[in-house]
């Protein structure tokens, strides 16, 4: 029989004003809070889920291989040939959203944290360079280069004289996520199927999780380090760049299961 072909696509968006992912995101290189920048004006805050996947595309695939009906394979006994098949599950998921934070407390309110700078020029965000953990593209420059955080200056509370980033929240996305795992099974029938008899089944699985051993990469380090004295944002801090991947890297597994 087979093939068994489904493929799925999913376009969503997940829009809020505080949300997070349960049990944070620090495990994939980012930091989350599900505290609002301002606490007397929340609607800044409106953006994409922390679990938001706009894209999700999904493929599973089954197929008997009919071993038994293969010319040069007819010698071999049917117990080995026959009830081979092969199960595929492959899903592919744009990145998941993530927070820039100054990493300094701008205002004389809010939660420390939190507050975000101001956006003055567009990344291009990308893991296909030859260094690929630099997803904002200019290495020690990344946080100088595209931001700004605005403390002292005119109006500005707190100790260190400053007023809210304009950045929103969520406003940036982790590279996307490739997934494809296969499983070769052989079942062994044992028995008839007779009245009052009871067939058996002796079942090899391989599962091979990432078979291709696919690297996928975490979220970049999303805090700014700034100098107090000077507001200048400093340079060679890690910010925009990633060092952790998410998910496993290839496994395999071999198991038989009797089945009665």
């Amino acid at each position: 029989m087979g093939p068994g072909i489904q493929a799925s696509f999913t376009w969503s968006k997940s829009i809020d004003t505080t949300s997070e992912v349960l049990g944070g995101t620090g495990s994939t290189g980012a930091v989350a809070s599900g505290f609002s920048q301002n606490p007397y004006d929340t609607h800044p805050e409106k953006g994409p889920s922390a679990f938001d996947a706009t894209d999700s595309f999904g493929l599973s695939l089954a197929q008997d291989l009919h071993f038994q009906s293969l010319n040069f394979l007819r010698p071999i006994s049917r117990k080995v040939t026959f009830g081979w098949e092969l199960l595929s599950i492959s899903s592919i998921s744009s990145g998941a959203p993530f927070t820039v934070f100054s990493g300094i407390q701008q205002t004389g309110a809010g939660s420390n944290g939190v507050d975000r700078p101001n956006q003055i020029a567009v990344p291009h965000l990308s893991t296909a360079r030859a260094n690929r953990q630099d997803y904002f593209g200019e290495g020690g420059d990344n946080g100088g280069d595209f931001f700004s955080t605005p403390i002292h200056v005119a109006g500005g509370t707190g100790p260190n004289q400053g007023v809210f980033g304009t950045l929103g929240r969520n406003s940036f996305r982790g590279p996307a996520y490739y997934d494809y795992d296969f499983a070769l099974i052989k079942d062994t029938p044992f028995g008839e199927r007779r009245s009052g008899a009871e067939r058996v089944d002796l079942q090899f699985r391989s599962e091979f999780f990432n078979l291709f051993n696919i690297v996928n990469m975490g979220l970049p380090g999303n805090i700014l380090q700034v100098d107090r004295d000077t507001g200048q944002i400093q340079k060679n801090t890690g910010f925009g760049e990633i060092s952790k991947t998410a998910g496993n890297s290839r496994q395999i597994q071999f198991s038989l299961k009797l089945i009665y």
